[in-house]
């Protein structure tokens, strides 16, 4: 459910004398557009919604702003990543029943855990950790920061909550298996996955994911033509990234985009690429591309100035 409420949002940008407004939802809240756009018109706003896909706080559709249509643009679903001025982020929770930990507690070896959830569930950290201090485990949460604001939060492309707790096993609530690897990858830690809605927990290996991502890299090995993608979008932009990866290659070119899809790539017709753009592109969509696509850190691999065995998941800081 959203967390605060239309109501709350029109005495928001009553307060900051915002007249036009351009609303932003993700993917899985779109259908929430229509409604919220009909409360806030009826509360004498004038609306305009953004219709293009929205992946997380790092796309955020700042045209709305630049051409003139909004005073303000509303983010639905995500905290922020970076400092925006003009955007209004709106949490969205989904609550689930806190006993449903009960499933992880077999799985947990240690008495202390990190523990560590996505946006949608921080605001049930407190009565996690109360849960889990009853049965015998004393939680380290960390404290938001940088792309990741809230307690014990981590994204797609951050995992420092999960680091900054410096535990050795850590328990994962959320869904999907992308996070709580990524954990594993860079704290090298045990890590428990809780799906909160399933009540489904594992014990997680990376070990596919290395398997896969180490054939990807041999399939790219001895390209001529490389495309080091660099994102548009507001919180993707990582030039000073790519520009040093071109360096470590002679057929390395920059490539700038907004959406990295099959098809584009496809007609681009390089050999494979780098994609600094978000992290997950390189890891979730690969069977989506038909050329090699890696992530710097692979690259990098590739490229004599890293080992195997320092091998990370890209994240952006």
């Amino acid at each position: 459910m959203w967390l605060n409420g239309t109501s709350d949002l029109i005495e928001k940008l009553k307060k900051l004398g915002v007249h036009k407004v351009a609303l932003q939802f993700p993917e899985g809240l779109k259908r929430q557009a229509a409604p919220v756009a009909t409360d806030l018109k009826d509360a004498g706003f004038k609306v305009i919604i953004s219709g293009d896909p929205c992946y997380g706080a790092c796309d955020l559709a700042l045209d709305t702003l630049a051409y003139g249509d909004a005073d303000a643009l509303v983010h639905f679903g995500h905290a922020p990543v970076d400092e925006r001025e003009n955007v209004i982020f709106e949490p969205w929770t989904v609550d689930f029943d806190i006993p449903i930990l009960e499933k992880a507690l077999p799985l947990l070896k240690e008495k202390t855990v990190g523990l560590v959830t996505t946006v949608q569930h921080a605001p049930l950290i407190p009565a996690m950790e109360t849960y889990l201090f009853s049965h015998g485990h004393e939680c380290r949460v960390a404290d938001g920061t940088g792309r990741t604001p809230l307690r014990g939060q981590v994204i797609g492309c951050s995992f420092a909550a999960a680091k900054s707790t410096g535990a050795g096993e850590i328990l994962f609530v959320g869904t999907g298996l992308f996070h709580p690897i990524g954990i594993a990858l860079v704290t090298k830690a045990r890590v428990i996955a809780l799906d909160p809605l399933t009540g489904t927990a594992q014990e997680v290996s990376a070990d596919a994911l290395l398997r896969r991502r180490f054939a990807i890299m041999e399939k790219a090995r001895g390209a001529q033509h490389i495309g080091i993608i660099v994102s548009t979008k507001s919180g993707q932009q990582r030039r000073a990234l790519a520009e040093r990866l071109a360096a470590l290659s002679p057929g390395a070119v920059i490539v700038t985009m907004r959406e990295v899809n099959p098809d584009e790539l496809l007609n681009l017709g390089f050999d494979c690429y780098v994609n600094t753009a978000c992290p997950r592109l390189a890891y979730d969509d690969q069977v989506r591309f038909k050329k090699p696509v890696l992530s710097p850190q692979e690259f990098e691999i590739l490229c004599g100035v890293r080992t195997w065995d320092d091998y990370t998941i890209d994240e952006i800081t």
